[in-house]
């Protein structure tokens, strides 16, 4: 029996030695649990005057000491509560949680990514928190929308407070180009794939650059949206007939490879697609070799300093979403829950771990745990916040690792500050933002909770298809094997995937 299985095991016992301790006098409970009777313990009123007990948080491993910061004393003033924070290490993570939690050390709370989620609340060993979270969470309650708390729930338990990503629903990605090369040959911006191809002709024959750089990245969503083709790098999923799809299913792939191939038969595209990576695509472009290539916003800086240092007057363009024969534009967008804030089953103070989380929901204390003090940490041009630098860095950089929940609404906008550090990067992503205001795209299992079979399979599944993609529009394969992959890629799971993902979807649509 391997190592994983048997901590999986011991996780599995521990719980279900949990559940029993903790049946008649279980602080949290689901829906289902009913009151204790009139006088019995559950009835008592809580002592106002007594101490507010040490709470402990376990945190993902980064590199500063929660237990002396400004951000964490900042929280002990402003909650009333004293919390010692432990990390996990930065190798065999998982490895290392499995193990405190076979061991049923004393945590109240932990901050968990996906998978970790997945792990801890399929075992059993996360309490559920529907009654807690009514009667000590109306901040929480109030901040985070239903679709979160969806992604957090399993059979109607409520398995821990979901922490979206920070920036919210934002389009990473976007087509970045030489606009000083569309100047000197006097050529308007493509708005469709058809202006889009005639333009990588002209940059062809006239500049003898590479017209369209990539690699190892088959699943172009900026051309492939302007075919009705709605995927992306984080989008593999989409719903449409009343039910999820996944790309590898979608008619519509066929007609995206077959245009992506002849872009590659013409010389259009990357004759190393096949085997670029990130970094080659990065020199390509910033040394004068390509015209065109996807890019991150976070990369803006570093890529305009590279190329200003080669090149001086050369000028970088950011692509508009292109349009559709509809005249319609559409953008990918990712997001969806970063993190879980799960409560052991024998975390010995529940009610008040809850009741912490909660107050640092409230306006106030939420906004200067975000941002810190203004005109100090921050301040407010033209209704924007900017980082008061270099204070912020040093004092407030790892906000985000102590928060536990976000005001939806508001925190994508506080986040906005950290972007705001570096004009060059803060333009890109506000460009992004505006050319896909109104038009974003995202995966139908965003807001969707960890499903074991979609867990089982995603990653393998996508590295297959990335690697039978990128076949197809070489030419390695010719596409009229298409459905001899598609067979395969449901034999090998697919299927099963899918299969899961709909009946998780038939509970929320």
């Amino acid at each position: 029996m391997n190592k994983k299985l048997t901590t999986s095991l011991l996780i599995l016992a521990v719980a279900a030695s949990a559940a029993g301790c903790s049946s008649g006098g279980n602080q949290g409970g689901s829906q289902t649990s009913s009151p204790s009777p009139s006088g019995g313990a559950a009835s008592k009123q809580p002592d106002t005057d007594k101490p507010k007990p040490v709470l402990r948080e376990l945190l993902p491993y980064n590199r500063y000491d929660p237990n002396d910061n400004p951000v964490t004393n900042y929280l002990k003033e402003a909650t009333g509560y004293t919390v010692k924070y432990n990390m996990l290490p930065v190798e065999n993570a998982d490895e290392k949680l499995n193990l405190l939690m076979a061991n049923q050390e004393s945590y109240d709370f932990m901050k968990l990514n996906a998978g970790q989620f997945a792990q801890l609340a399929s075992s059993g060993a996360l309490e559920p928190l529907n009654e807690l979270i009514d009667k000590y969470g109306p901040n929480m309650k109030r901040v985070i929308s239903k679709g979160s708390w969806n992604g957090a729930t399993m059979k109607d338990q409520i398995l821990a407070i979901p922490e979206l990503a920070g920036s919210g629903i934002t389009a990473g990605y976007s087509m970045v180009y030489r606009q000083d090369w569309l100047d000197e040959l006097k050529l308007q911006v493509p708005t469709t794939l058809e202006e889009l191809v005639n333009v990588l002709r002209e940059i062809k024959a006239k500049k003898k650059v590479i017209p369209l750089s990539g690699g190892k990245d088959p699943i172009q969503g900026e051309i492939g949206a302007a075919m009705g083709w709605l995927y992306g790098v984080a989008n593999q999923m989409k719903v449409e007939g009343g039910k999820i799809i996944h790309l590898a299913e979608d008619p519509k792939t066929v007609e995206y490879l077959t245009f992506m191939n002849q872009l590659y038969t013409e010389g259009l595209i990357d004759p190393e697609w096949a085997i670029n990576q990130p970094n080659t695509l990065i020199e390509r472009f910033t040394s004068g070799q390509s015209f065109m290539y996807r890019e991150g916003w976070w990369n803006g800086a570093s890529i305009t300093d590279a190329l200003a240092s080669k090149s001086p007057d050369a000028k970088i363009g950011i692509l508009p979403p292109l349009k559709d024969a509809s005249g319609a534009a559409h953008a990918s967008a990712s997001g969806g829950i970063g993190f879980f804030i799960g409560i052991p089953k024998w975390a010995p103070n529940k009610e008040e771990t809850i009741k912490y989380l909660d107050k640092k929901f409230e306006e106030e204390i939420f906004k200067h745990l975000s941002l810190g003090q203004e005109g100090k940490h921050y301040k407010v041009e033209d209704g924007k916040y900017y980082p008061i630098l270099p204070v912020f860095e040093e004092e407030w950089n790892f906000a985000g690792e102590l928060l536990t929940g976000i005001d939806e609404e508001k925190y994508p906008v506080y986040w906005q500050a950290r972007v705001r550090k570096n004009p060059v990067v803060q333009n890109y992503f506000e460009t992004f933002q505006k050319n896909a205001k109104g038009i974003t795209y995202n995966d139908a299992l965003m807001f969707a909770p960890p499903i074991p079979e979609v867990s089982k399979n995603k990653q393998k599944l996508a590295k297959f298809t990335e690697d039978e993609f990128i076949k197809f529009i070489t030419g390695a394969k010719p596409i009229n094997q298409y459905d001899k992959f598609l067979q395969q890629w449901k034999a090998d799971g697919g299927e099963e995937m899918m299969k899961a993902a709909n009946s998780w979807y038939a509970t929320v649509k």
